[in-house]
């Protein structure tokens, strides 16, 4: 797997439904440079079973995301028209209706792909046809994207696991934490703890003296 922690995010323009009803052609995520940061996920598919709490987890917390300064982007391998029926069914029957931010259609896997969390790949049989090994679908990829477009945290969750939306809202404490002060946050921090001061001082000046 490709490792884009420190790497420009790639860049992306496709079709989406955003605000929970309006198809919008050109979803581009350079529109989001400069301005916010981005948590980037991927789910594997519409109308499934962990899918769908996902989503209702990042939407019942987007507040707190907002206050961040952290756009929520959605993607999965369906279709645009798929999104848009899935997030106009109700919740007790397995939608995302509610869901306000925008849900991004990776229908040619091109994101997927660059992102590399693409489950499956192409091959050939001896015949030279090319098939399907496994199913193209992404699996529970989730990026944090600063403001300058770089990658600074990723995870990838196999399919049958859901993630943590606290976790990530204290992923961007510590992220913005470290940019405003400079200082560093230990294991199991959370904001509003001490954070350290990334420094080899004390090391250097123990190693002269023994």
């Amino acid at each position: 797997m490709a490792v884009l922690v420190g790497k420009k995010a790639p860049l992306f323009t496709a079709q989406a439904v955003v605000d929970g009803e309006k198809i919008v052609s050109e979803f581009s995520l350079s529109d989001f440079i400069g301005k916010k940061y981005v948590v980037l996920f991927f789910y594997p598919k519409d109308f499934t079973f962990v899918c769908p709490t996902e989503l209702h987890a990042f939407q019942e917390k987007i507040e707190e995301f907002e206050k961040r300064n952290v756009q929520v982007i959605a993607v999965s391998t369906d279709t645009e028209q798929s999104h848009w029926g899935w997030l106009q069914l109700p919740k007790e029957l397995g939608g995302i209706k509610g869901v306000k931010y925008p849900v991004v259609a990776d229908t040619n896997k091109t994101i997927s792909t660059n992102y590399d969390v693409l489950a499956g790949y192409w091959d050939f049989n001896e015949d030279g046809e090319m098939v399907a090994e496994g199913e193209l679908v992404a699996y529970r990829g989730l990026f944090l994207i600063d403001k300058n477009g770089i990658v600074r945290h990723q995870t990838v969750n196999d399919m049958p696991i859901g993630r943590n939306v606290d976790e990530v809202l204290r992923i961007i404490d510590a992220w913005q934490t470290f940019e405003e002060l400079g200082e560093v946050c230990p294991a199991n921090w959370h904001k509003g703890q001490e954070t350290m001061k990334a420094s080899h001082d004390g090391v250097a000046e123990y190693l002269t003296k023994h």
